[in-house]
């Protein structure tokens, strides 16, 4: 187990849902720039550092159906599916680290809220973004949240690096083009913000 699972799955055995300042009872701004990207339901989309995040709740609950659940830790994904239930059973859930990954399929929506900006090291960023383009088809398209320039540049004791829509189109390549991008002020569980930015790319066909 790597250094990074270990230290997701101390985090997930030890917190519950709501004590970790990523918590969010409804994911507005991914539901709505997913809906945007592909209002399809067929759509295939799998969302990278998912953990025991609610998105996936509210993807089944919309009627997306080739829904997919990355995250390095088991622990996370484990209380993802107890809270969701037999529905779980229609999810595609797999423990692994996204810069080691090797995608077995494609995918329409590739999303990630809070997981890239923890990968400080540019080599890590590097292997990040090969796995996404083997796995993002030609059209699909690509939203990355991070921590804001402006945002903290600590989470959950970890470094983390900061984006912003420009940083992240450097970061894929030319192969991807900026549809739209938002800004967040995230409410932590105890009140205290945190500013994010949501980006959007389509892959060139």
């Amino acid at each position: 187990m790597s250094d990074r699972s270990t230290h997701w799955d101390n985090v997930y055995a030890t917190k519950g849902e709501a004590e970790v300042s990523w918590y969010q009872d409804i994911p507005a701004i991914s539901l709505e720039m997913i809906h945007a990207a592909s209002p399809d339901h067929r759509a295939g989309i799998i969302d990278i550092g998912g953990g025991a995040s609610r998105l996936v709740d509210s993807l089944l609950q919309d009627g997306y159906r080739d829904v997919a659940v990355l995250d390095l830790s088991a622990n996370a994904l484990d209380a993802a599916k107890r809270r969701i239930g037999p529905a779980a059973a229609a999810v595609d859930w797999i423990v692994a680290d996204a810069t080691a990954w090797r995608p077995a399929r494609s995918y329409d929506v590739w999303h990630d809220r809070a997981a890239f900006h923890f990968l400080t090291d540019p080599r890590d960023r590097a292997a990040y973004v090969e796995r996404l383009r083997s796995a993002v088809a030609p059209g699909g398209h690509v939203i990355i949240a991070t921590f804001a320039p402006d945002g903290p540049e600590k989470c959950s004791g970890l470094p983390v690096q900061r984006h912003n829509s420009a940083s992240l189109a450097a970061e894929l390549g030319p192969g991807f083009e900026l549809v739209e991008t938002r800004s967040e002020v995230h409410h932590t569980p105890w009140n205290s913000t945190q500013a994010f930015q949501f980006s959007r790319f389509r892959r060139r066909s």
